[in-house]
């Protein structure tokens, strides 16, 4: 094992975090080569520096008139030279305040300087790295994002273990949640979890009630003398439309909680800002019991994972998000859009409480972000969206065969009761040709 590995894991030693990393993980460690060494130049060669593999002309780096003319506001430095591995140090401390502005109960609290990835899948993709072995448990309800199966189960050889999402009442499962946390931690003594609130695909998030109660069922686990690992997901932020849901990440209340349990919060501007294609995220640590020192260890092992996959995080986008984030217009300007998504929400909200769906779709919870779900008994889901998709020309997204997704996000407020009505009315029509 190189020793700069073996130094980071004598640092994380007695930590839950070094317990949770794989065999890859403590391997991992941020090298000391043409970084390091580029870094030094900057600050000490003042004659010249003959480091970096860039082509620099006077005093920045050389940029086509072809390409600055699309990026009037920002240097050539900021256009096109490359970004450091863990990000634009600006941007990874102005993220930290507005992760603590939008989550006031971490007031207090210890949490590692966020990390600066490719996107959110990057992200979760990159703790998978870290910290996932074959065969080690992830608990996930039923109805989750696909990619997190490509990645954990396809790429990692994990096992999923999953609950179903709802309760008879209509709530989040959390009965479900902690039995499948006991069954895991029963087989190995470490257990990862990913909550993803507002969640992809149902757009639900948990009560306040909810929200207590799963991390109750946390705390018992690792109590039991378990380490646990919970990634929070938190791609569609903010985006809650009732009284009531849990507002904040679920990352702010398993915050330097208990020292067996390491939170990894995974976010972005992605769905927050309205950049879908800029493909760029955040990953922030807390482990009750951890020291900066040991964060930092914790932090280059993540910049070992980053170098050796993508090197670094494109710099344009880290640059365009700082200066959005300190612009006079930003806050007004996502409030906006949030109460679109809102009044689109909340027209869903009509349609459904108010038609009556045929017995073979059922509306399930849903009260934030960009999506719902129908679940399908008698007819299958890939059977539905394919009629919708060829004799209405709407698309939506079957899952599992049993559940279609609908993303009101992208379909105008006018437009969502001819959507929906056209959904019930093809799954009559589906319903009633397989009862003949």
């Amino acid at each position: 094992m190189n020793a700069l590995a073996e130094e980071l894991n004598k640092i994380l030693d007695g930590t839950a975090a070094f317990r949770l990393l794989s065999e890859s993980g403590k391997r991992m460690y941020f090298p000391k080569g043409i970084l390091s060494q580029s870094a030094e130049a900057t600050e000490k060669a003042h004659r010249f520096n003959a480091t970096i593999g860039m082509a620099w002309d006077g005093d920045g780096p050389m940029i086509l008139d072809a390409i600055r003319d699309q990026l009037p506001g920002l240097s050539r430095s900021e256009a096109v030279a490359y970004a450091p591995t863990a990000g634009v140090p600006a941007l990874r401390k102005r993220w930290k305040q507005e992760i603590g502005r939008k989550n006031p109960s971490l007031k207090g609290k210890s949490c590692s300087l966020p990390v600066v990835v490719p996107g959110l899948t990057a992200g979760v993709s990159f703790l998978a790295d870290l910290f996932m072995e074959p065969g080690d448990a992830v608990v996930l309800p039923e109805m989750f994002w696909p990619n997190y199966r490509l990645i954990m189960e396809e790429r990692k050889g994990a096992m999923l273990l999953s609950y179903p999402m709802f309760d008879g009442n209509g709530g989040f499962n959390v009965k479900g949640f902690s039995n499948a946390l006991e069954q895991a931690g029963r087989r190995c003594r470490k257990i990862l979890t990913i909550l993803n609130f507002p969640n992809n695909p149902t757009g639900y998030s948990p009560t306040l009630a909810e929200a207590d109660a799963i991390v109750a069922a946390m705390d018992r686990v690792a109590a039991s003398g378990v380490d646990l690992l919970v990634i929070a997901d938190d791609a569609y932020f903010g985006l809650q439309y009732e009284d009531g849901c849990l507002q904040e990440s679920i990352f702010a209340r398993m915050a330097d909680r208990h020292p067996s349990i390491l939170a990894a919060k995974v976010d972005g501007p992605t769905k927050e800002d309205y950049v879908w294609g800029f493909r760029a995220g955040f990953i922030t640590f807390s482990c009750s019991g951890m020291t900066d020192p040991q964060y930092e260890a914790l932090m280059k092992k993540l910049m070992g994972v980053v170098r050796s996959a993508v090197s670094n995080t494109t710099a344009p986008t880290q640059y365009i998000l700082l200066k959005a984030l300190d612009s006079p217009g930003y806050a007004d300007q996502k409030l906006k859009f949030r109460a679109i998504l809102e009044e689109r929400y909340h027209v869903v909200k009509r349609f459904v409480e108010s038609r009556e769906a045929p017995d073979c779709l059922r509306p399930l919870p849903f009260n934030s972000g960009y999506f719902m779900s129908f679940e399908c008994s008698g007819i299958s889901a890939e059977g539905l969206r394919l009629k919708l998709l060829n004799d209405y020309g709407i698309g939506t997204i079957s899952m599992q065969e049993k559940w279609l997704r609908v993303a009101f996000s992208s379909v105008a407020e006018k437009d969502i009761d001819a959507l929906f009505a056209d959904i019930y009315e093809a799954a009559r029509k589906l319903s009633d040709a397989s009862s003949k």
